[in-house]
């Protein structure tokens, strides 16, 4: 079981700065920008973006997470509010968790198991009219006990290899069970956490700040004063705030336009972190809307699209890369090129592909075909893969414009089921190809998939495959999965994995790159030599 999880990242391509040798100083303002404009809610269990959670994370403690200090690393976690990392029992199904005594609330209560329990069974059962957007990821949690002050108990339905990766997700925020008990819906509005900074103030879709936590458990963390987030949508508007040094940094990633400008103008001045990335877009037809009720139809979309060479271009302006199905390139469950190169989507000749499309949307009545597709005004990379995907769709005979929607309302039409076409995201935290894939299963079984899809087929590969142990019969079960997924179905199709570029300001020390934008968020570590 370890053993897999240690390959993944051994064979990813990560690249870091040296860590630095000096002794961490105190004090100071960490200035940083968010390239978005907010989020729907502050609801770290309901939500999905890095608006929410680059805003947020800093107020907040988890159960466990990966170490900051090596957050490239598949297998390297650590208890933030446990005391040790527990060793399972009862063959792999019982999970016992000691919890810190003299936590406290920001608003001075005190945190105990009762707390983490509460806040766990919220993400993994969610009551009535909350929505977890990670709840397929604990599919194989039976219950969640806390039978005293200091103890917290996962018991699971069978093994699996993807439960503990899955726990030490960063979404999953401690939250006060007697603030839930009165309103559960209180977190989508307000913050009162555990973490390293106390909430100070916010303007909606403007900025978040907040200031060091005098009672934070980790002795003299966190080393800042505060922090200012601004939301900064605008890729323009956040190199002329680094360059000008009214922001140091942002933590998603910036073009390699950006990245070539600020060193050619700061020199020293810039560091530049760079990772391969567990994020990537996915077109996403809604099932529930004529044609793309028909699986000619959308099989027709995918197979216009030239990812191999649209792939290559695209890197030279854009933060995307690499071509990959639904697993992330590079992991020992991914699919191989010969394995891609047979479904939709990614054949290698591209005239071949788009005349079967032709022909596909012919035979579905649908020639002629226009439709608006909905995405994201962000403009690296949703805008741009969003424009190539228009003159894509074209070169089939299909017309398309696009809908261009700040995050909130972008995300709310999808909920809605408002859209015909949407470009959304598959971005995980925790490179845990099992649980990773879990968000392509229908939208009943996965709340934030927005096909709107049916099949049945498709959640009896996914159950057997998150049911065993063996990585290499896993690895069989993800490829009957994915072709359910891309080709069979049709419900889905990852288009071009992204590719992190991190330039901030030299003075920012303390802080490492990983696969994810998700991860490493809590600032705790950070520290700034200025």
């Amino acid at each position: 079981m370890r053993g897999l999880f240690v390959t993944v990242f051994l064979l990813l391509n990560l690249t870091a700065a040296a860590p630095a040798a000096e002794v961490p100083k105190r004090g100071g303002i960490l200035t940083y920008l968010i390239p978005a404009d907010g989020g729907p809610s502050l609801d770290g269990h309901r939500e999905a973006t890095y608006a929410v959670l680059h805003a947020t994370a800093p107020f907040y403690s988890t159960l466990i997470r990966v170490n900051p200090d090596n957050p490239a690393s598949a297998t390297d976690f650590i208890c933030d509010l446990c005391t040790e990392m527990p060793v399972p029992t009862d063959n792999g199904l019982t999970f016992t968790f000691k919890i810190r005594t003299g936590v406290k609330f920001h608003d001075g209560t005190p945190l105990d198991a009762h707390d983490v329990a509460v806040s766990w069974r919220r993400v993994v059962f969610p009551p009535p009219g909350v929505t977890s957007a990670r709840r397929t990821n604990f599919l194989m949690v039976d219950k969640i006990e806390d039978p005293d002050d200091t103890t917290v108990i996962f018991r699971l339905k069978f093994p699996t290899l993807s439960f503990v990766p899955a726990l030490a997700n960063p979404w999953s925020y401690i939250y006060s069970a007697k603030i839930l008990d009165k309103d559960q819906h209180y977190y989508e509005r307000n913050i009162m956490g555990s973490g390293p900074f106390k909430f100070d103030s916010m303007e909606v879709g403007q900025s978040m700040t907040g200031v060091r936590n005098p009672d934070y458990y980790f002795p003299g963390q966190p080393y800042l004063d505060g922090f200012h987030a601004i939301f900064a949508p605008k890729q323009q508007t956040r190199v002329d705030a680094i360059r000008a040094d009214r922001a140091s940094n942002e933590f998603r990633a910036e073009s390699p336009a950006a990245r070539d400008q600020l060193l050619k103008d700061l020199g020293d001045k810039i560091t530049v972190q760079e990772s391969d990335w567990n994020c990537g877009n996915v077109l996403t037809p809604n099932h529930k809307r004529k044609p793309f009720d028909d699986v000619r139809v959308r099989k027709a979309l995918f197979m216009a699209i030239d990812q191999w060479n649209g792939a290559k271009a695209l890197s030279k302006i854009a933060i995307v890369k690499t071509v990959g199905g639904i697993v992330f390139p590079g992991s020992p469950l991914a699919a191989t090129h010969d394995e891609l190169i047979t479904m939709p989507g990614f054949g290698t000749d591209i005239e071949k592909s788009r005349a079967e499309a032709r022909r596909l949307l012919k035979e579905a009545g649908a020639e002629g075909l226009s439709f608006e597709m909905l995405n994201r005004n962000v403009d690296q990379p949703y805008v741009i893969v969003g424009t190539w995907l228009v003159d894509e769709f074209r070169k089939i005979g299909v017309t398309v414009t696009q809908k261009i929607v700040p995050t909130g309302p972008w995300l709310e039409n999808m909920r809605a089921g408002d859209f015909s076409v949407a470009l959304e995201a598959n971005c995980q935290d925790i490179v845990n190809p099992i649980a990773d894939t879990g968000r392509y299963l229908p939208h009943e079984l996965y709340s934030e998939n927005f096909a709107y899809h049916d099949d049945p087929k498709q959640v009896e590969i996914y159950n057997k495959m998150v049911q065993e142990t063996d990585p290499i019969k896993v690895r069989v079960l993800m490829r009957e999965y994915e072709k359910q997924v891309l080709e069979v179905g049709a419900h889905q199709l990852p288009v071009t994995w992204w590719y992190r570029i991190l330039p901030m300001r030299s003075y920012v020390k303390g802080w490492k790159i990983s696969s994810s934008h998700y991860l490493n968020q809590n600032l705790a570590n950070i520290w700034l030599d200025k």
